[in-house]
């Protein structure tokens, strides 16, 4: 027999003040009587009946052995007065769920009630969030709002999570959806209460000019900057920041790495005839002087010899955090952070202000002679830049943009038959490996074209030990560029090159399930360098197939450098390419680039894996 519950019930205690354990009876919908409990961490609840705990599952609530259940204030993103109305329960000593269904045994009865949001992982795929309700239901409505405003009361002291937020969408972001993931998503911030001021843009470049131009005091009233776009628009944005607040020491100059060796009278390098990778030159060079050092230490991104002292850097104050909502065409930045391109999923990482780091890339185009006139003109990369085959099919892509994502697998094929290789020279800081430093893979080879040696790989994920190893430090690891001791070797390769990439992190796609590196991390400090030399064709395309499928290994192949460095230059030959910076096109003749370590706070919690 069904029990109600009156106003003069007192069979159980009542919600009090303080944060001491609370308890009361509630009919929890299309679920049963259960005896909700509250503590410091969060709510439980255990059914008072067993028999309702039988059929729950199929509900969409997860019970453990003892029937009990219980969702943190960490995962809980709203809490909503339901108004009186019925409150269903399943009818007693029904076994199945299915039952339920099948024969629509529910019992109804009316109340007041209230509605806790939160998430649940799913079973298969536990980075991805999906979007659970619980309904409780009581006579009493002090009750009810009692807890009501115990509930919120805990919500508010989640310090981390934004009640203000500012929005760029792109409409015609990857297959054009952009507007429609937004207004799918934006009914959570609304539950949430999180306010947003949104832009939709208009044009190329209209949410740059607008970060750009955006007053500082303005910017520091918003709690983040989110994107619902692709990685490019991502990109954007980060650039619009940066550019305009940002002041830190430049990498070196590829000619300021070459004068400096010359000065000092370093030996000429032999060439290396290879059938299979045609001309290719490698040296170490030695320290680098002083006067080198100091042209690393205090160029900053204006040309000038300012150091990055300022009373009104944004960064003193702390930055806002940023955050991505895909509806791009790969998405590789979200799936890295995430660990799902799901909407629904980042969405929630952002309300609930789930917090890490991303280490960034400042890529630098210098002048071509010593008397021109252009200043160096800086880019940030979140996550890759690529020379070569990359380029060519970003280039070569945006005649095609009326197809949709569809274009890069028609342009990618038609840039592979090609098979255009450009001549460069790429050279890259080589430190320590002793000291857990930058490092170069180096593997023997075996018949055909592999390597034997496949070192252990530990991809990135959530609460990341390599990410978090300086944690002490963070605060000035994140604040200021790296810092080249005194003791950097920089080493020299030359020759022609199907594709020269850099990857900030995995950049794991649908495309790529591992990623060009499968265990770059998101905040280690560090570039992936992959330098794939001239090959035949049918090489080439056993490298792309590695890269296509889990568990591959790309990277494990003759014509395959790979090194592990925290900055390099590239100088081009010849016939150019262009640049793909997180998929928007860079041109430059001479290059560097640098990993400015977890300059990037971002709204996720890093992938479960």
């Amino acid at each position: 027999m069904e029990k109600s519950y009156d106003d003069d019930d007192s069979s159980f205690p009542h919600p009090g003040g303080g944060d001491g354990g609370l308890s009361s009876p509630f009919f929890l919908d299309h679920a049963g009587e259960v005896l909700l409990s509250r503590n410091q961490d969060g709510l439980s609840w255990k059914f008072l009946d067993s028999s309702d705990c039988e059929g729950t599952t199929c509900l969409g609530i997860i019970n453990s052995e003892d029937c009990k259940t219980e969702i943190k204030f960490s995962d809980i993103y709203a809490v909503e007065f339901a108004n009186y109305g019925l409150v269903h329960s399943p009818k007693s000593g029904l076994r199945h769920a299915k039952e339920c269904f099948r024969e629509r045994l529910l019992h109804t009865q009316e109340m007041y009630r209230f509605t806790v949001h939160g998430f649940q992982s799913s079973p298969k795929e536990p980075c991805l969030w999906k979007l659970a309700a619980f309904t409780f239901g009581h006579m009493d409505l002090q009750t009810c709002q009692s807890w009501m405003d115990q509930l919120n009361y805990s919500l508010i002291k989640e310090v981390d999570r934004p009640r203000n937020l500012l929005v760029f969408v792109h409409p015609r972001s990857g297959k054009g959806n952009g507007s429609k993931v937004w207004e799918t998503v934006s009914k959570i911030f609304i539950r949430a209460k999180v306010n947003t001021k949104v832009i939709v843009t208009e044009r190329a470049g209209h949410a740059f000019d607008v970060m750009t131009s955006i007053q500082n005091k303005e910017l520091h009233s918003y709690d983040g900057i989110i994107a619902v776009g692709g990685d490019g628009f991502f990109n954007e944005i980060i650039n619009g920041y940066l550019l305009s607040r940002l002041k830190v020491p430049l990498p070196p100059s590829p000619s300021d790495i070459f004068n400096s060796v010359q000065s000092r009278g370093s030996s000429s390098v032999q060439e290396q005839g290879d059938a299979v990778h045609g001309t290719d030159q490698k040296e170490h060079y030695p320290l680098l002087p002083d006067s080198v050092q100091e042209v690393m230490n205090f160029r900053t991104v204006n040309g000038s010899c300012e150091g990055i002292e300022d009373p009104n850097h944004p960064f003193s104050g702390g930055r806002p955090r940023f955050g991505l909502i895909p509806a791009g065409s790969t998405d590789a930045i979200v799936i890295c952070t995430t660990g799902a391109r799901d909407p629904v999923t980042s969405a929630l990482h952002i309300i609930l202000g789930r917090k890490i780091f991303l280490d960034a890339m400042q890529v630098v185009r210098w002048k071509t002679a010593s008397t021109s006139t252009i200043e160096p003109f800086i880019r940030y990369a979140a996550s890759f830049a690529g020379y070569g085959f990359y380029g060519d099919v970003i280039s070569e892509s945006e005649k095609y943009r009326w197809m949709g994502p569809k274009r890069y697998d028609y342009v990618g094929t038609k840039i592979f038959l090609k098979h255009r290789s450009y001549e460069a020279e790429v050279m890259f800081e080589e430190a320590d490996p002793d000291n857990g430093k930058a490092t170069t893979h180096t593997r023997s080879k075996t018949w055909p074209f592999r390597n034997t040696t496949r070192p252990e790989k530990i991809p990135c994920r959530a609460k990341c030990s390599i990410c978090n190893s300086k944690a002490e430090d963070e605060n000035i690891i994140r604040t200021t560029p790296i810092s080249y001791p005194e003791k950097t070797r920089w080493c020299r390769t030359k020759g022609r090159f199907l594709s020269i990439g850099a990857a900030v992190m995995s950049n794991r796609n649908e495309r790529a399930p591992d990623g060009l590196v499968v265990d770059a991390h998101l905040s280690d400090g560090f570039l992936h360098l992959i330098l794939i030399k001239d090959c035949s064709r049918p090489k080439y395309l056993w490298h792309l197939t590695e890269l296509a499928k889990r568990g591959g290994e790309p990277l494990n192949f003759e014509f395959v450098e790979y090194h592990k460095t925290r900055a390099f230059t590239f100088t081009s030959i010849g016939e150019e390419s262009v640049w793909n910076l997180d998929g928007e096109i860079f041109e430059a003749h001479h290059l560097s680039a640098q990993v400015l370590r977890g300059l990037i706070p971002l709204f996720a919690s890093g992938p479960e894996i």
